[in-house]
């Protein structure tokens, strides 16, 4: 298991599954083998071997249509965003581990104006969620919700650059769905222009292109939406991890507040008492200590 949790490993494992799956579509099927008849065969005659075809032979046998193009070019742009999507989420490329210990350093020796320098240059997870937060200090609110904002805006961010490979994988049945309709209508245009006796031959054109391009939005749908799980479930964790990491080093840092006394605690005595007021003295209001000011007269009624 912890094997399989290095990043690397996932990397060479999709390699490994594309290259097989691109073998058996070069190589010729076990189905479409050489026909031949057995040695003990009466006469002594073999059979005259037929053509071997391979998947890729077969469909690139069709008419290259727009529906086939477009299959083609989002197979191409499906496989660059999943390649480029093992490379980048990674823990050592999203939040390399010498940039955060070098950050817990700056901390640690309290050089926050170098830390802000360098955070406004890094292109980090960590340094990219801490740098908003120290613009806000000192008010450990301000920089607290500054921090989760930025970690948000991430988040969002790299799940945006896979969502890509769900909008392909969900576009590939679809436009196999759409060949598939074009074919059978190719088909039964066959069969119509024959009056409605039109051999198999006839037929076979247009159910073959159906056919094809259900195959082809399969391939191309099925390896998108795996990779996308898969994704989904690296940059989850991956983002959890660096929320989990700014919001320690957050702490690390967080001002210090004042706190209300506590009888007992010895803090009581800091906080000096007012004095107390000595009788015929002025109070802060003009009156004098102990002499009770006259209550006002009521007026009488008219």
């Amino acid at each position: 298991m912890s094997r399989y949790a290095s990043s690397k490993f996932r990397v060479v494992l999709l390699l490994l599954l594309l290259a097989a799956a691109v073998v058996t579509l070069v190589l010729p099927g076990a189905g479409t083998a050489l026909a031949q008849a057995t040695p003990g065969a009466p006469g002594g005659t073999e059979a005259a071997p037929t053509e071997a075809k391979n998947v890729l032979q077969l469909i690139f046998s069709h008419v290259v249509d727009p529906v086939f193009i477009t299959i083609a070019a989002l197979s191409v742009a499906g496989l660059t965003l999943i390649i480029q999507g093992f490379l980048q989420n990674r823990s050592s490329v999203l939040m390399p581990e010498a940039t955060t210990n070098q950050i817990r350093e700056m901390i640690a020796s309290r050089r926050f104006r170098e830390l802000i320098e360098f955070t406004d240059t890094d292109n980090s997870f960590i340094s990219r969620a801490l740098n908003p937060a120290l613009k806000r200090a000192p008010s450990f609110s301000s920089m607290k919700e500054a921090m989760e904002t930025a970690i948000g805006e991430q988040t969002a961010e790299q799940f945006r650059k896979i969502e890509y490979l769900n909008i392909i994988g969900n576009l590939g049945p679809l436009l196999g769905l759409l060949g598939t309709v074009l074919g059978m209508i190719e088909a039964f245009s066959q069969m119509q222009a024959k009056g409605g006796s039109a051999n198999p031959a006839d037929l076979a054109g247009g159910i073959s292109t159906a056919l094809t391009h259900t195959f082809l939005g399969l391939f191309l749908a099925v390896p998108c939406l795996a990779a996308f799980g898969i994704l989904r479930t690296i940059v989850d964790r991956l983002t959890v991890r660096g929320a989990l990491t700014a919001e320690e080093l957050l702490l690390m840092i967080k001002p210090t507040e004042s706190r209300a006394p506590v009888a007992g605690s010895g803090l009581a005595g800091a906080i000096p008492s007012p004095a107390p007021m000595r009788p015929g003295a002025p109070s802060p209001g003009g009156t004098v200590a102990g002499v009770r000011k006259p209550a006002s007269p009521i007026p009488s009624p008219q």
